[in-house]
């Protein structure tokens, strides 16, 4: 393992350690008062999708959220200087995205064809829970370019399934610090039973500001199924729709099916625009873009796995392929 590789590892160990500690100080009493730990992906390759290796290729994240209420005291300060009253937790996260061109044999991509980007955040975040709804204010501090290991995970991982190497990453985006503030708020809207199954909307606004992408979103979703008020929809992996990890179970199992669209416009977005302060590869962004979304949640035994399966409208002109579709599978496990 590269050096970079054993630095990435390590900030991973020390995260996860740190994060035991935090856990180990939550009370188990009640569903809402437990930690959440949480791991995702996000790949082409958990889709129906016939070419994988392009465009948005693998979303890698690890999570932490703190139980109702186990809040640094600054940190509810903050909750009520923005949010007033409500029941507040803080959230920790390490995530990792990876971007490439359709054509990933050539070592340098072709004209008009996606750059390769990496991107590597650590998010620090502060949610509110209401009685019908959740709040997520979120900072991340991060890089862009090879330190954050894109090119080491993906040619890692295809050794490990003796697929060929991507070649192309020594034209990916330069090294640049990355900052973005984000913030979201999902609304839980019940909306009756059907054939003894509950049903509710989940209306959502979210927005960004930073080097990596300036963009405002909206959206809905429709579910199905027993103890919706467990939690507030699935998670993503940032900028996707997300109702957050943290779960309380209303029921021993409780599940729901689900489906929904999004919409966003976007200034800018590094993975596309280029370096923000350097000459890089770029291509043309388009502004209005489109997903649709269905899947399923399960919560039991103190965890929710979920799966969801995502349809992306085109994100830069002369992208190839149609609507991009991609899996996105999750497990939050309650400590």
């Amino acid at each position: 393992m590269a050096l970079t590789g054993a630095v990435a590892l390590t900030g991973a160990v020390a995260f996860t350690g740190a994060c035991a500690v935090l856990a180990s100080a939550a009370s188990a009493d009640s569903p809402a008062a437990a930690g959440v730990f949480a791991l995702q992906d996000e790949n082409a390759s958990i889709s129906s999708a016939k070419l994988t290796d392009r465009y948005y290729v693998n979303g890698l994240r690890l999570g932490y959220t703190s139980g109702l209420g186990d809040v640094p005291q600054a940190a509810q300060s903050a909750g009520r200087a923005v949010w007033g009253d409500g029941a507040l937790r803080i959230g920790f996260e390490l995530s990792q995205k990876i971007y490439t061109p359709a054509g990933t044999i050539a070592a340098k991509p072709a004209a008009g064809d996606r750059p390769y980007a990496g991107v590597l955040l650590g998010t620090l975040s502060l949610q509110r829970d209401v009685a019908d709804s959740r709040s997520i204010l979120g900072l991340s501090l991060g890089v862009v370019g090879p330190p954050a290991l894109a090119e080491q995970v993906q040619n890692g991982f295809h050794d490990l399934i003796k697929q060929g190497h991507t070649n192309g990453w020594q034209a990916q985006l330069r090294d640049e610090p990355a900052i973005e503030l984000t913030s979201a708020r999902t609304w839980r809207l019940p909306a009756g039973t059907v054939g003894g199954l509950e049903t509710d909307v989940l209306p959502a606004l979210a927005a960004g500001l930073g080097n990596v992408r300036i963009y405002v979103q909206t959206g809905a979703v429709v579910r199905l199924g027993e103890g919706l008020e467990s939690d507030y929809g699935v998670a993503r992996v940032s900028p996707g729709p997300s109702g957050g990890d943290a779960f309380a179970p209303t029921k021993p199992l409780a599940w729901y099916v689900f489906a929904g669209a999004s919409g966003q416009a976007v200034a800018r977005d590094i993975t596309i625009d280029g370096n923000t302060f350097q000459d890089s590869a770029s291509v043309k962004l388009i502004a209005f873009q489109g997903e649709l979304e269905a899947g399923l949640a399960v919560m039991a035994f103190g965890a929710r796995l979920t799966y969801t399966h995502a349809l992306q409208t085109q994100e830069f002109s002369h992208q190839k392929g149609g609507l991009h579709q991609i899996g996105s599978l999750a497990l939050s496990v309650r400590f």
